[in-house]
């Protein structure tokens, strides 16, 4: 079967579970060859529900089940040379890197006056820096394969509005906006196009949302229940998605269908942007 993407090499973070493995599927299945990772592991301070090596394990499996070759390693997008390695090898053995998915996130609540240090540090460390380690160890082997190509960053819609007890997390998924604009320009002599997604509640470990009685035990109030179901709303009727939805996304800014498109934030959040 002829992919859109056939050829093509493409590196994806976060890749256990939920929208990382859908992308790799996804992308497998218009035709790439995947170089993933995942820290596929415990990480203090971060999400209470990380992923497992056997769900990279699985993520793996069914890439090579589409036919398309895989690269799969467990790093954490906060050791640049551990994330370094893996984008090497996989180089290494497929010649070439094209589609780069910064999706690697966690998430880490409370009111922004009483986050510890920990709680702030992680979400700028995975959510931010992790992503500018991804360009940092991925953009040299695509300006060097001279092919162009196509670099996603997963943002949020706390990429572009307030979410409560979410400060942390908000300020990174900001922060990617203004690396994407910048790697754009910096990029697009190469013919290499950068954007963002900002999905809104996708079904996922990550974005299920915890059961009302236990955020009350947590110490939040209602009027703070109240507001998040004000700025998480959507236009759309069905307004939380699938993580195939958002890989629908993914292989159109990868393939050459979205080659006039780099700086952008797209939103991808069921209208949520309208409300």
């Amino acid at each position: 079967m002829v992919g859109r993407l056939n050829g093509k090499v493409a590196f994806v973070t976060g890749a256990a579970r939920g929208q990382g493995r859908a992308h790799c599927v996804r992308l497998a299945e218009e035709g790439a060859d995947i170089i993933a990772i995942d820290i596929a592991g415990p990480m203090p301070g971060g999400h209470p529900r990380p992923a497992t090596p056997e769900q990279l394990e699985e993520t793996r499996q069914l890439i090579e089940k589409t036919g398309r070759r895989a690269v799969v390693g467990r790093a954490d997008v906060r050791d640049f040379d551990a994330l370094k390695a893996v984008v090497d090898e996989g180089v290494d053995r497929f010649g070439r890197l094209d589609i780069v998915v910064a999706n690697a996130g966690t998430m880490s609540g409370g009111r922004m006056w009483e986050l510890t240090e920990e709680q702030w540090n992680i979400c700028i460390d995975v959510n931010l820096n992790g992503v500018w380690k991804t360009v940092k160890a991925t953009v040299p082997h695509m300006i060097a394969a001279g092919n162009g190509g196509s670099i996603i960053l997963t943002s949020s819609a706390a990429g572009y509005r307030g979410y409560p007890r979410s400060g942390g997390y908000g300020a990174a998924k900001h922060g990617l906006v203004g690396l994407c604009r910048t790697l754009a320009v910096e990029v697009a002599r190469y013919n290499i196009r950068v954007n963002t997604i900002h999905p809104n509640g996708v079904r996922t470990a990550m974005g299920r949302a915890p059961d009302p009685e236990v955020l009350r035990a947590t110490g939040i109030d209602d009027y703070e229940i109240w507001l998040f179901d004000q700025v998480t709303a959507t236009a759309l009727p069905e307004g939380m998605q699938e993580p195939e939805d958002v890989a629908a996304t993914v292989a159109y800014l990868a393939s050459d269908e979205a080659r006039f498109t780099t700086g952008t934030s797209l939103q991808i959040g069921a209208g949520n942007q309208l409300m």
